[in-house]
């Protein structure tokens, strides 16, 4: 009984040599890991994925805890970029114990993969998520051509 277990721990001991060493290559490349909130220190940016349906793009990007009023967003030609701030305010009269969410700015852009309208562009903010359609300009959709 007692080999097994020795095997197990000897085991357990070598999974957390390989763990401790990947959390060194990842802390030393400065990489962020894969799982936590949606700002991390490293990073300082929202976590967004960029979709395209046809003839418009969507971007969807995490800003929890941000107001409409502290977005900025700007659009020439195919490059967007996202900017803007969170304050967070102890109230008056209250004492602060803990501040685990600090106040943060943060800029995003991107280089679309076509141009696009700016001024049809929609944008909405919903439970943290701000989601932007942004339709292709007409010189960068596909065009039918007849022959005569």
């Amino acid at each position: 009984m007692f080999t097994r277990m020795n095997e197990i721990d000897r085991m357990f001991g070598a999974m957390d040599l390989l763990r401790a060493r990947m959390d060194r290559l990842f802390n030393e490349t400065g990489r962020p890991y894969l799982h936590g909130p949606a700002f991390t220190l490293e990073t300082n940016s929202p976590r967004t994925n960029l979709l395209e349906n046809g003839d418009k793009f969507e971007v969807r990007a995490e800003l929890p805890g941000i107001s409409k009023d502290d977005i900025s967003i700007k659009i020439q030609g195919n490059y967007l970029e996202i900017s803007g701030k969170r304050e967070i305010e102890t109230p008056e009269g209250y004492k602060s114990h803990r501040n685990e969410r600090s106040a943060t700015t943060f800029s995003r852009s991107f280089t679309l993969p076509d141009e696009v309208d700016a001024e049809k562009v929609d944008a909405a903010l919903k439970d943290g998520i701000l989601y932007l359609t942004l339709p292709k300009s007409e010189a960068a959709k596909p065009r039918q051509i007849a022959i005569n």
